[in-house]
């Protein structure tokens, strides 16, 4: 037993879901609850903390129990991640909450007796997190604290299972260099931190490295401490398998080898597959797996995706290459889960078949689509989780398929001899939406359909510390608008001050929505409505957060209706109302920018100060931050960027990407197009690469600490979108 004050912020908030009930889930060797208690103190404060005694509750399905008196919580559960669930449950019913990126602590100093025994038990055994590209996209070079803190949010959601790829360039550092080649080979082909996802997806290498042997080994340190950490919380680890990555001149050093060419991806050269019916493949992945287990330990289900976005198999069957993959996995860990994402074809047929399907996990990455209606057909009855990827890049962006994922979830997870087993929450960068966090974790407990209405009204309360009318409005209207867009659209639209400069811009990053899926002129309601929020509410920091967002969207959606204006103003060479419109988007980029900086998470000084403090000298250290400045702009070289279409992919409303990147481009680019109207010549043609990946090689220094009042700019937005000042009346002119 363990004391601990704490508090729980509700999965399901009160009266919104029907009910919970018991279903088996796995789970690893059963930790004390120390890491839970330090992570309530750390959470919570030790005032609190104190309040909360823990207890182990018997049973392998996961399920917590919180009950008590007065200054004297008792909360038993069956592992010390549950018991965090169980605690931000009871947090829901004092209206506050933890989350991602803000929470909401206004606690009385004496935690009060629940009114009632609060019970859930878990509705599925897999509560999956993590995208493969998560760590690029959220922080590559985040230290232990920013992890354990991510860590200790996805428990508290009821999270379960996390994946975890940082710290395998180590070992294929020591793997690769039993099969004839040097350490400097291998660190010159192992990307930087922040494009290493794609290299372990066998999409690239190389690119922003190389890699040293000291970044290498402080890496596989702080894996070792995140896999620790998992485990020491009763979740499991989601690690790395090996099924083929090599490089491409593998062949040339071990003859016995064959090796398929996998062409390129998005204008990079992939690595080569390994053909994994040969002997050469079968020693490749035991010596990776035991290189593994023996720094990291071993976990019981192994994150794998054959032929991965045009991954070529040549001439080699994919059920034998498959079933040799297994069979490579089954030698080294004998029962473990298969995981694989539901993406694109993937997971194939032939892949499907030649295994053993009890020992698949298939994460669904396409699960809100409307061509996703049968996968009980589509895969053969293989176990799978229903997920969402409902951010790409990590764009600022607001808003997801709610309504899509409650219906669909709920039918599929009530079918006779159904294969659902989970939910994956998958967005390709955490911290990026504390509704979208709350809402899938919440799925994996709730017994019935969630009522939306109820349940945003109730998430509005838990995130601002009180009902409140406006509030209630503000997520109504949310609701109806960005957190109800069709599935097929996958994620919303992103801005348009992050793309590349045209007058007949549609979105920011190639594949991202061209369209808003949603009435802009509904969702305007949210911002006054959250700026008439109580006034005693609007000092918290979810309050806070919730209101920069939405206002920061709010101009995103304008910026949307004006840019059409100025093609038009163009195309009738009218240089009067070209030059006011002008004049507001520019004003509008401004605004933009003076809101951002009000909110640390809008901060890129931040991320690019951990950057270049992972960096062991100078040189590298200029390496690192070159690695996650590109990443947000070109993303790879020129050919990557450009032919390849990456440019942008992960456009960030930031406070110094709003100055410096995507200001003085669309500066450039207007009085480039003002000069072809005054002139009636075509718009004269600049190397936008060359600018942002100039850019990226630079080492100024961006504010670590957020200036100005949230509430000010925000207010200031509203009124400069809406009352009688030039913007309000530039967005309506033409």
């Amino acid at each position: 037993m363990v004391r601990r004050r704490s508090v729980l912020t509700a999965a399901v908030g009160a009266g919104v879901a029907a009910g919970l009930a018991a279903t088996p889930a796995a789970a690893e060797a059963a930790p004390s609850f120390a890491a839970a208690d330090a992570a309530l103190r750390r959470l919570l404060g030790s005032r609190y903390a104190d309040q909360i005694e823990l207890r182990r509750l018997a049973g392998s399905a996961d399920r917590y129990r919180v009950d008590g008196a007065d200054g004297h919580l008792v909360v038993a559960a069956t592992s010390g991640a549950t018991a965090l669930a169980g605690v931000r449950r009871y947090l829901g019913t004092l209206s506050a909450g933890i989350w991602w990126t803000a929470d909401n602590l206004a606690l009385p100093r004496r935690l009060p007796a629940p009114v009632g025994a609060i019970e859930a038990t878990a509705m599925v055994p897999h509560r999956f997190a993590g995208n493969d590209t998560y760590e690029g996209y959220t922080d590559p070079d985040a230290g232990f604290a920013a992890w354990r803190r991510d860590l200790d949010v996805l428990a508290a959601h009821g999270f379960n299972e996390v994946l975890v790829g940082l710290g395998t360039d180590a070992v294929y550092l020591e793997t690769l260099q039993a099969f004839g080649y040097s350490a400097t080979e291998v660190l010159d082909w192992i990307p930087g931190p922040a494009h290493q996802p794609w290299w372990l997806l066998q999409n690239m290498s190389g690119f922003a490295g190389p890699m040293s042997q000291g970044l290498v080994r402080r890496r596989a340190a702080l894996a070792a401490q995140v896999l620790d950490h998992v485990r020491s919380l009763g979740m499991t680890p989601v690690l790395p398998g090996y099924f083929g990555t090599v490089p491409p001149d593998f062949a040339a050093r071990n003859p016995a080898a064959r090796v398929v060419p996998q062409g390129r991806w998005c204008g990079f050269d992939r690595p080569g597959w390994l053909d994994p019916r040969g002997d050469v493949f079968a020693d490749v992945a035991a010596a990776f797996y035991a290189n593994q287990t023996r720094r990291f330990g071993a976990t019981s289900m192994y994150k794998m995706d054959l032929l991965h976005e045009g991954g070529s198999a040549g001439d080699v069957p994919v059920g034998a290459a498959s079933a040799a993959v297994e069979r490579a996995l089954r030698r080294a860990h004998p029962g473990a889960t298969w995981v694989i994402l539901g993406w694109q074809n993937n997971p194939l047929a032939a892949t499907v078949a030649a295994v053993d399907r009890s020992k698949m996990l298939i994460v669904d990455g396409l699960a809100e689509r409307s061509g996703a209606v049968d996968r009980e057909t589509d895969w053969s009855n293989t176990p799978y989780a229903f997920g969402t990827i409902y951010n790409y890049g990590g764009k600022s962006t607001l808003g997801g398929a709610a309504a899509t994922w409650v219906d669909k979830y709920h039918r599929w997870r009530g079918k006779p001899n159904g294969a659902l087993a989970g939910i994956a929450l998958m967005p390709e960068a955490n911290r990026t939406s504390d509704a979208n966090l709350d809402l899938f974790g919440a799925l994996g407990w709730c017994t019935g359909r969630i009522d939306l209405s109820r349940y945003y009204a109730d998430y509005a309360r838990r995130r601002y510390g009180a009902a409140d009318r406006h509030a209630e409005a503000a997520w109504a209207a949310l609701r109806d608008t960005a957190y109800a867009i069709p599935g097929d659209s996958a994620e919303p639209q992103d801005g348009l001050f992050g793309a590349q400069p045209s007058l007949t811009a549609t979105s920011g990053a190639a594949w991202s929505p061209g369209t808003v899926e949603y009435d802009p002129t509904a969702f305007d309601a949210a911002l006054p409505a959250l700026l008439r929020v109580a006034p005693r509410l609007r000092t918290g920091a979810a309050y806070r957060a919730d209101l920069v967002d939405v206002a920061r969207q709010t101009i995103d959606n304008h910026g949307r209706a004006l840019l059409p204006q100025l093609y038009q103003a163009y195309a009738d060479a009218d240089l009067v109302v070209f030059d006011q419109l002008a004049a507001a988007w520019l004003a509008l980029l401004d605004l933009l920018g003076d809101l951002v900086s009000t909110r640390p998470e809008l901060l890129l000084g931040p991320r690019l100060a951990s950057a270049r403090a992972a960096g062991g000298d100078r040189a590298e250290a200029d390496r690192l931050e070159f690695d996650q400045r590109s990443l947000l702009t070109v993303w790879g070289d020129r050919a990557a960027s450009v032919g390849g279409g990456l440019r942008d992919y992960a456009n960030r409303e930031w406070d110094g990407l709003v100055r410096d990147v995507y200001r003085p481009r669309w500066a450039r680019y207007l009085a480039a197009v003002r000069t072809a109207i005054v002139t009636d010549t075509p718009i004269a043609g600049h190397d936008w690469f060359a600018d942002a990946d100039r850019w990226a090689r630079q080492h100024n220094r961006y504010r670590q600490h957020p200036v100005g009042d949230e509430y000010r700019q925000a207010l200031r937005t509203h009124r400069a979108l809406t009352g009688p000042r030039h913007i309000h009346v530039q967005l309506r002119a033409g």
